[in-house]
């Protein structure tokens, strides 16, 4: 059995184990998924790079803002990101 898998390249597993090698050699599904959907064309990202002297307003960006908006003054938002080591808690505890 052992000789076999060495010369037909497959895995040597006599207990029978469940190892999951076969999941590894199937064939990548990205690019059938990926052919399946029709391309996005037309999104307000795309309209803004190619006519950025015109201000388009995009409701669903427009009504997350007001929401963050609320949230912030409400002191539910998420912190902000530390930049440096200084702002970090982690160096500023006293002892």
């Amino acid at each position: 059995m052992a000789a076999s898998c060495r010369v037909f390249n497959t895995t040597y597993n006599p207990e029978r184990v469940r190892i999951g090698s076969h999941i590894m050699h199937r064939r990548l599904k990205g690019a059938a998924v990926a052919s399946y959907y029709p391309p996005r064309i037309g999104t307000i990202a795309q309209l803004r790079s190619l006519y950025p002297q015109h201000e388009l307003q995009d409701d669903a960006e427009e009504d997350w803002l007001e929401h963050l908006n609320v949230a912030r003054s409400r002191g539910k938002a998420v912190p902000k990101k530390k930049r440096t080591a200084a702002e970090s808690k982690k160096y500023n505890k006293r002892r």
